[in-house]
């Protein structure tokens, strides 16, 4: 088979692009090219604060200026990872109005989404500082491209909570095809409930994952049997070469329709009067509570597994907390000061899908100002 000429290559490009771009665009790009071009600003913004994360739409733009055999004028208005308010302009675009119409609704799409995942990325981080946190978005995901995007945005997010805040922040993602963007060459994992449901106890699936990677650390998954303190303490007693190496971990990921092994309401609140009374005698909400002392991996929870880890001897063991660890329950449990060593979570995704849309508004036409009514806020400020 023989690959692609440039310029067919740039053809194929182009007609995707008409293809997912709106249409409107499209016929817009046809009047220009009939009563003539001109050369345009644009200014992107967001309607809410965000973190910065703009360079897989850089890229992409780059691409498609080289690939038309054009320039653009990209002048990024913050760095990488810096928080941006409500409104501020993020970057603006100048070049051909011909050759920038028809990319506005796809380069749009690669920053609003990456911007919001980065500012939750950078608040969880933020909640919990000494925490490791490790990002399982991606099955949660539209597609690959979406995954790609979500991925770079944590590590954007994470990248300034290390840098403003001395978080830990994100060590690695759940895949092999995103982990470089946290500096690695795999993603990172060891077992879900499927394996644990084959092996037919928690005991025996860490056996077989220890037998199969016998070099790699071990995260061990304790609610499938619903015997979360029993299965960890058996799984840790199994392998004290682990323990005593720091290598062992237990996973905690029981679901909100019920307490984890040995807890209920009352024993919760015990649990936290034990080692954060203040906390559990502030207002709380009804979720807020919940987190507290409810059903699900709570702070109580945490706090439990850790009593009877260290009881046990097992100080060394690790916890592993996942299930529903948004920015809000992260919050949570960093005003409680849950003993978590590691984060697994996927929802530093936008919840709310609205707030992640991008706008882009021509400010200018051949060097002469002029946006709508009501954007004026885009205007280039002169610089004193």
């Amino acid at each position: 088979m023989t690959s692609q000429t440039p310029v067919a290559k740039s053809e194929a490009v182009d007609t995707a692009i008409a293809d997912h771009t709106d249409q409107y665009f499209n016929k817009t790009k046809r009047v220009i090219g009939q009563f003539g071009d001109k050369t345009v600003t644009y200014a992107v913004f967001m309607r809410r604060p965000v973190i910065f994360c703009p360079q897989i739409m850089l890229d992409w733009l780059d691409n498609i200026a080289k690939m038309r055999g054009r320039s653009f004028k990209i002048e990024p208005c913050f760095e990488e990872g810096d928080w941006v308010g409500a409104g501020e302009p993020l970057v603006y675009i100048t070049g051909s109005f011909h050759d920038l119409v028809d990319l506005e609704t796809l380069y749009l799409q690669k920053l609003g989404s990456a911007c919001v995942a980065a500012y939750n990325a950078f608040t969880m981080c933020s909640h919990l500082p000494e925490a490791k946190f490790l990002a399982m978005d991606a099955r949660h995901c539209a597609g690959s491209e979406m995954a790609d995007m979500m991925a770079y945005a944590a590590s954007v997010g994470s990248r300034a909570a290390q840098k403003e805040l001395g978080a830990v922040g994100f060590i690695g993602n759940a895949n092999n095809s995103t982990a470089h963007y946290f500096g690695n060459d795999k993603g990172l994992g060891t077992m879900p409930h499927a394996l644990i449901g084959y092996a037919g106890s928690t005991l025996r699936a860490a056996e077989m994952f220890h037998e199969s990677f016998p070099d790699d650390p071990l995260t061990v998954l304790v609610d499938y049997f619903g015997k979360e303190v029993t299965d960890a303490l058996e799984a840790c007693a199994r392998f004290p070469e682990l323990v005593a190496a720091g290598k062992m971990s237990v996973r905690m990921d029981t679901h909100g329709g019920r307490f984890i092994e040995g807890l209920d309401p009352a024993t919760s609140y015990a649990v936290l009067e034990r080692h954060m009374p203040r906390g559990i005698r502030q207002y709380r909400s009804e979720q807020e509570l919940k987190w507290l002392v409810g059903t699900g991996v709570s702070a109580a929870a945490i706090y439990f597994m850790r009593e009877k880890l260290d009881d046990a001897g097992f100080e060394k063991v690790k916890i592993v907390a996942s299930s529903g660890f948004s920015v809000e329950k992260c919050r949570i449990m960093g005003n409680l000061k849950a003993p978590i060593d590691v984060v697994g979570t996927g929802s530093f995704l936008p919840e709310i899908w609205p707030e992640t849309y991008a706008t882009a508004d021509i400010i200018a036409y051949d060097g002469v100002p002029g946006v709508k009514v009501g954007r004026e806020f885009l205007l280039k400020k002169e610089k004193s």
